[in-house]
């Protein structure tokens, strides 16, 4: 079995990671503002969901061809491989039918899926699938993210149905290390949490006195007009979680674009994190990933198979 990049390892225990958990997270903890406005200084990730795979209804397909071709063999191998990585493997040999004797083995997963990547073979990627919580981002990064559609699914937190108390807020990355822009960001997340609080306490009189443009058939209803209507208060760094769902194809597309140095850095930092937490679950899949740190203490990640 292959084994995540002792550098991967580092990184993500460095960023709070735990390499023991069967579905990773890096957590983040919150921060306030001396009046007591929550927000986050780095994006959190967790693992929500990843393959589970069972071969076992395979035997009546493979034993349903000629005994000399040994295809029953094929659930055989004494080396079970990750979940992710044996189906995407199961799917590569399905379009050869490469089931037989001189089939790759497991023990040689690697070199398979490296000539995988490297013909450029990524439909075969598109069976495994992943599923995170991403939270600590602002809506700044949700608006790029969402860009991405092809093998992807969003669902994202609604400030026309969350009630002010649970809005919190994200700093910048660029602001964390000057006294004066992170004094200026609590400064004006503490106004934006106060006129949004406003607002919503204005239009709620204004809704109890009878304003037409308020009115609403059920709670939840009125409600949630008050709160569209406050909304436009917030900025762009209120905190916007997510749940992000990819195939590994994709996954490999996002990461490729979104952790380059030339990326946008709140989006460079949450992708880097999703590898960390990807190759702890699926090194094979992600082996020919490379770490490089920045002159700015960030890290960005390459690979030779650009577009599998």
């Amino acid at each position: 079995m292959s084994s995540p990049p002792d550098e991967a390892i580092a990184l993500f225990e460095h960023k709070g990671g735990s390499a023991n958990e069967p579905f990773p997270c890096i957590h983040v903890p919150p921060a306030c503002t001396s009046k007591g406005t929550p927000y986050l200084q780095a994006p959190g990730v967790v693992t929500l969901a990843k393959p589970q795979v069972q071969y076992d209804g395979l035997r009546g397909f493979l034993d349903g061809f000629s005994p000399e071709l040994s295809f029953g063999d094929y659930l055989s191998d004494p080396l079970a491989l990750t979940p992710a990585t044996s189906l995407c493997k199961v799917a590569g040999q399905t379009c050869y039918l490469s089931f037989g004797p001189k089939r790759s083995k497991n023990a040689d997963a690697g070199k398979y899926l490296e000539n995988i990547k490297a013909s450029g073979h990524g439909s075969v990627l598109e069976h495994a699938s992943f599923s995170f919580l991403l939270y600590g981002v602002s809506r700044s990064f949700t608006h790029e993210l969402v860009r991405h559609r092809a093998g992807t699914a969003f669902s994202q937190t609604s400030q026309r149905y969350v009630d002010g108390k649970v809005l919190r807020f994200v700093e910048r990355p660029e602001y964390r290390h000057s006294p004066e822009l992170h004094r200026r960001f609590e400064e004006g997340i503490d106004r934006a949490a106060s006129e949004y609080a406003e607002r919503a306490d204005f239009l709620l009189n204004e809704q109890a006195a009878g304003a037409a443009a308020l009115s609403g058939e059920a709670r939840t209803d009125a409600r949630k007009k008050v709160q569209q209507a406050a909304r436009s208060a917030l900025p762009n760094e209120t905190e916007a979680p997510i749940v992000f769902s990819a195939n590994v194809r994709s996954l490999r597309h996002i990461i490729e674009m979104r952790a380059s140095r030339h990326a946008e850095p709140e989006i460079r930092e949450v992708f880097v994190r999703i590898y960390l937490c990807l190759v702890q679950i699926e090194p094979l899949l992600f082996s020919d990933y490379s770490l490089l740190a920045l002159p700015d203490g960030t890290h960005e990640l390459t690979t030779a198979h650009r577009k599998v």
